[in-house]
């Protein structure tokens, strides 16, 4: 087994601006190890399909404790490094989240700022930043550098005025960027052009997310994406093709 503070520094070194790497959003150790024996070299873990895969709803409807059990199973199946979608952290100290995340053998982590445990308030700019630097000191002392990829909801919520949204939402990830994130998500499907706005107005790699069917790895890569994932999309086109496959059997 590779050690965790090796696995971490590898998972850092993929987030390259331009030059993007892929983690396939996967929920369970067969969506992992699909995904690996497909040639991907790391992966993420994402709250959204591994709550459905345990019949519960997105947005904290299972607990941290539950969702490390999964993740845990995740990272015994496969030898790569994991990131993990841990929501807007469950209404936990930093020290817990990153306690609880390597003990389940996972390097990574996506952190939010709708606070599902507070009814979805939105967190502000600064509050957001604060909570990346706790996790960065709580990874610190625990020896291990967790790629720490801080999310913003501004364009998924669709918060505030239109016009100025990119330039809020490259102000806000500027100071989780200072706090010590290693990537930044601000998650939506953007055109091509707002994505170059988001790399080239951010100091690190940014997330882009992407649909496994119909997105384009070069166009991604040409905006300055440097990370993409899938969220749920992966698991909801196998949803609709299982339905079809099944179909011929009613």
């Amino acid at each position: 087994m590779t050690s965790l503070a090796d696995l971490a520094t590898a998972l850092k070194s993929l987030h390259r601006k331009g030059d993007p790497v892929v983690l396939p959003t996967t929920w369970d150790a067969w969506s992992a190890r699909t995904a690996v024996s497909a040639g991907f070299a790391a992966l993420t873990v994402g709250s959204h399909p591994m709550a459905d895969s345990i019949g519960r709803p997105d947005g904290e409807g299972m607990s941290y404790d539950e969702a490390m059990t999964r993740v845990a199973q995740i990272t015994a199946a496969v030898d790569v490094p994991i990131s993990v979608d841990i929501e807007s952290g469950y209404g936990l100290p930093a020290d817990r989240l990153i306690d609880g995340l390597l003990k389940a053998g996972a390097v990574g982590l996506n952190i939010e700022d709708t606070v599902h445990s507070e009814g979805g308030r939105f967190r502000d700019a600064q509050e957001h930043a604060d909570l990346v630097a706790a996790l960065r000191a709580a990874a610190d002392a625990a020896g291990v550098h967790v790629v720490i990829n801080a999310r913003t909801d501004l364009f998924k919520n669709q918060v505030g005025d239109e016009a100025d949204r990119v330039d809020r939402a490259i102000e806000r990830m500027r100071l989780c960027a200072d706090a010590g994130a290693d990537s930044l998500y601000p998650v939506g499907f953007h055109d091509d052009a707002t994505l170059r706005r988001l790399a080239d107005g951010l100091p690190l790699p940014v997330n882009a997310i992407a649909n496994p069917a119909t997105g384009d790895l070069a166009s991604l890569a040409a905006a300055g994406a440097g990370r993409i994932s899938f969220g749920p999309i992966w698991q909801m086109d196998l949803t609709e093709r299982s339905k079809e496959l099944l179909a011929r059997w009613r």
